[in-house]
């Protein structure tokens, strides 16, 4: 049989003699979550030069290409942008102290008190993974909070956002778009059922738990959904 002298073998050749070759240059490296793998890897980050190459020997340069993330396990090459998703170590961090915060929030606008109050958020706590703190360090730590974080008059203009509202932004804005609406939703919801341990909201405590709604990207209406939910839901 005679050899295949086709356009396709013809293109097989030339590609094999004339080319773009790309050398990478490794600039950082660390650990992230792979989409390809679906877990925490090792990354690293890499910057490519390409040249024009004549039978694999690079030759004139083309430019370069880049910055890539490349999954040390699975070898894919991924834009800048899959390092803004935490891995899953930071992103149960991130969570546990989203759950610490809400429940610190909420006890300082309503009072500790209540042993009632302490009890359920201490129940939080623990389900979140803090399953050393007990009643004592609770409460010491909500008062110890309360005084180092007070009131911050002007920071944010007029809108009398206290220390523990902007606590609240901090903790709970970077973690609201990696956690879908249900996720967003039971944090507020368990802020709720905290606040109506000992009772019917009070003032306080509802703007508190409007903040925690607008820093986890949560619409008013559902806001007042989950708080009116929260106080007819069977404990």
């Amino acid at each position: 049989m005679l050899p295949n002298k086709g356009p396709t073998g013809r293109g097989d050749r030339w590609s094999r003699l004339l080319g773009v070759r790309t050398s990478w240059t490794t600039v950082a490296d660390g650990t992230f979550f792979c989409p390809g793998c679906g877990g925490d890897r090792n990354y690293e980050r890499r910057t490519g030069h390409r040249r024009f190459a004549v039978l694999g020997i690079p030759l004139l340069p083309r430019g370069t290409t880049g910055p890539v993330v490349e999954c040390m396990t699975c070898q894919e090459r991924f834009g800048t942008d899959v390092l803004d998703r935490p891995t899953t170590g930071r992103f149960a961090a991130m969570l546990r102290d989203a759950v610490q915060t809400i429940a610190l929030a909420v006890l300082a606008a309503g009072g500790t008190g209540a042993r009632c109050t302490v009890e359920v958020a201490l129940s939080a706590l623990r389900q979140a993974g803090y399953r050393e703190c007990d009643e004592e360090q609770l409460v010491t730590l909500v008062e110890a909070v309360s005084v180092d974080t007070g009131r911050l008059p002007g920071l944010y203009g007029d809108s009398g956002l206290t220390g523990f509202a902007i606590e609240l932004h901090e903790a709970l804005e970077p973690l609201a778009p990696h956690l879908a609406a249900p996720g967003r939703e039971r944090l507020l919801f368990q802020g709720a059922r905290i606040a109506l341990a000992d009772g019917p909201y009070t003032p306080a405590e509802r703007d508190i738990l409007a903040t925690v709604g607008h820093a986890l990207a949560l619409g008013p209406e559902d806001v007042n959904r989950l708080l009116t939910e929260a106080r007819t839901t069977p404990s």
